[in-house]
């Protein structure tokens, strides 16, 4: 299951987030003029950051401090937010800047850890599964999703997480990754098609390999 809301991650600049307050006209995918308590915040959206970072290709290793330091910007930059995009959308924004420096520091730092070969752990992601074998099953489906994603460069990674983990539409990704509309269009086609080259390349060293 998606880890719930770390103690430790709860306080921000040592301070309690529910002590923090924005007044935004939206939250959630609806705009409204609502104030919004940053606990509410991070209530809501933990489990999409958690998941989104990881399926972006953070470590396990790297992954709670990758996540708080996505809220830490978050809470420095909620007065600046007015609403004029989905919370959501505004989110994804600050966690793929995150993400794109921690993958940098990375290359500068330890290029190695980008190649590590890490197994995925897919029970630490939320289930619908109802029984042993549908969660054996899924658990396999997600292990090749990840190890798909990992052969893709990180734009096309990046638009495909979106739409097809998150389910963002076109526009809300081209919101979120600052791109033309077509771009985003263009951008996810060419994903998909990697993609589906790699799925088919896969099957068939699997089926080769089987007795």
């Amino acid at each position: 299951m998606v880890p719930r809301c770390a103690g430790h991650l709860l306080r921000v600049n040592g301070m309690d987030a529910a002590s923090f307050c924005m007044t935004a006209d939206a939250f959630g995918e609806r705009t409204r003029a609502v104030a919004v308590p940053f606990a509410r915040v991070y209530k809501e959206y933990f489990g999409f950051v958690w998941r989104s970072a990881r399926s972006l290709g953070v470590r396990a290793a790297a992954l709670d401090d990758v996540v708080q330091e996505v809220f830490v910007v978050v809470h420095r930059r909620l007065p600046e937010f007015e609403g004029r995009s989905a919370l959501r959308t505004w989110l994804s924004s600050i966690l793929l800047n995150v993400v794109r420096h921690h993958r940098r520091s990375l290359v500068r730092k330890s290029p190695h850890e980008l190649d590590r070969d890490e197994a995925y752990d897919p029970d630490e992601l939320a289930s619908d599964a109802r029984d042993p074998y549908e969660t054996a099953v899924q658990a396999e489906g997600t292990r090749l999703l990840q190890h798909l994603l990992d052969g893709l460069d990180d734009e096309k990674r990046e638009v495909l997480v979106l739409a097809e983990i998150e389910e963002f539409t076109v526009p809300e990704i081209a919101e979120a990754l600052d791109l033309k509309v077509p771009t985003a269009y263009s951008r996810l086609r060419l994903a998909r098609e990697q993609l589906q080259q790699s799925l088919a390349r896969y099957r068939a060293r699997t089926h080769w390999k089987a007795p």
